[in-house]
């Protein structure tokens, strides 16, 4: 018979077209939600034993408890790390979970290198100053440096980091970075502060310290930047310490910021700064990322449902059974 697949992750390209000949679909993918929403763990089992689905494909939804007490084939998870998975017990059940690796690596490494651009030469000021009649009396405030010959440190580790590193020595800048994969000699951080015009954070890994909660940039760190110098996150917003970036940039310690995640508070001072630019969490949100988390997740089912092993399995020991 042939096998029931419940996919809640937008998918596209030709290895959604395999997977459909192959499998009985249901697709309703997260963007067709309103309002958005993750489906907590009772639910998605739920809807799973009433589709008869063995297989499973989410970007979000709580994979935990009762979906894994359902007989499924195999999970896929669409984001590069299945943080939304119980893995172990999943690996207990015998059940296979597919990830998408670097899937997202080339749509952050693009959004940074915007951001820093749109900062570095207040971008959305000048645009603002432009339509309002401005353009000519303010120009002189929007005077910068250019970027040729400055220095861009990397905080973190992962695909990102490399996809980000070649784009920006296009710019002519000089690429320092701290993070498990740096190559030998790479920087400690507190040396990487001290010399960089940009410092940019892509995410925690093994081996970075932090100044606690998972934070690693932090008041003392902030306060080791270069006068001037432009911090950016296109990771998570735990990786700093929000009243403490707020602190410096009030301070006029720090040239500008970017964050691909807005705060919380609506009225957060952050959001009323010039020198500021906010994103809502949309450093994967390309086609092309959809494209390379099908290849991926869809490529390995196929690979599975024809006797195969998978290429991005975290339990590969299940497998072996």
């Amino acid at each position: 018979m042939r096998p029931r697949a419940l996919v809640l992750a937008p998918m596209r390209g030709p290895a959604w077209a395999r997977l459909r000949e192959l499998a009985d679909v249901i697709y309703e993918p997260v963007p067709a939600r309103r309002p958005f929403r993750t489906q907590p763990a009772k639910e998605l089992a739920a809807r799973l034993a009433a589709e008869h689905a063995r297989i499973l494909i989410t970007e979000a939804d709580e994979v935990n408890g009762p979906v894994l007490d359902l007989p499924l084939m195999v999970i896929g998870c669409t984001r590069p790390e299945p943080v939304n998975v119980d893995v172990a017990a999943a690996t207990a059940r015998g059940i296979p979970v597919l990830c998408a690796p670097g899937r997202d690596a080339d749509g952050i490494a693009e959004l940074t290198l915007a951001l820093l651009l749109a900062v570095s030469r207040r971008l959305l000021v000048a645009d603002r100053d432009a339509r309002t009649g401005r353009a000519h009396e303010e120009r002189e405030r929007h005077r910068s440096w250019e970027l040729a010959g400055r220095t861009f440190g990397i905080v973190g580790s992962g695909p990102s980091v490399r996809a980000v590193t070649w784009r920006v020595k296009g710019l002519g800048m000089r690429v320092i970075a701290h993070g498990p994969d740096s190559p030998k000699g790479r920087h400690g951080l507190d040396r990487l502060l001290a010399e960089a015009d940009v410092v940019s954070v892509h995410g925690a890994g093994g081996g970075l310290a932090d100044t606690g909660s998972g934070t690693i940039m932090g008041a003392a760190e902030f306060a080791a930047m270069k006068p001037g110098s432009i911090f950016i996150n296109t990771g998570r917003a735990d990786l700093h310490d929000m009243d403490a970036l707020t602190g410096a940039l009030k301070a006029g310690h720090l040239g500008g910021a970017a964050l691909d995640h807005a705060p919380k508070e609506p009225d957060h001072p952050l959001a009323g700064m010039d020198n500021v630019l906010l994103t809502p969490r949309i450093g994967d949100a390309t086609y092309d990322t959809e494209v390379n988390h099908t290849r991926m997740i869809c490529g390995d089912i196929v690979r599975l449902l024809g006797g195969e092993p998978p290429l991005h399995c975290v339990n590969p020991e299940v497998l072996r059974a």
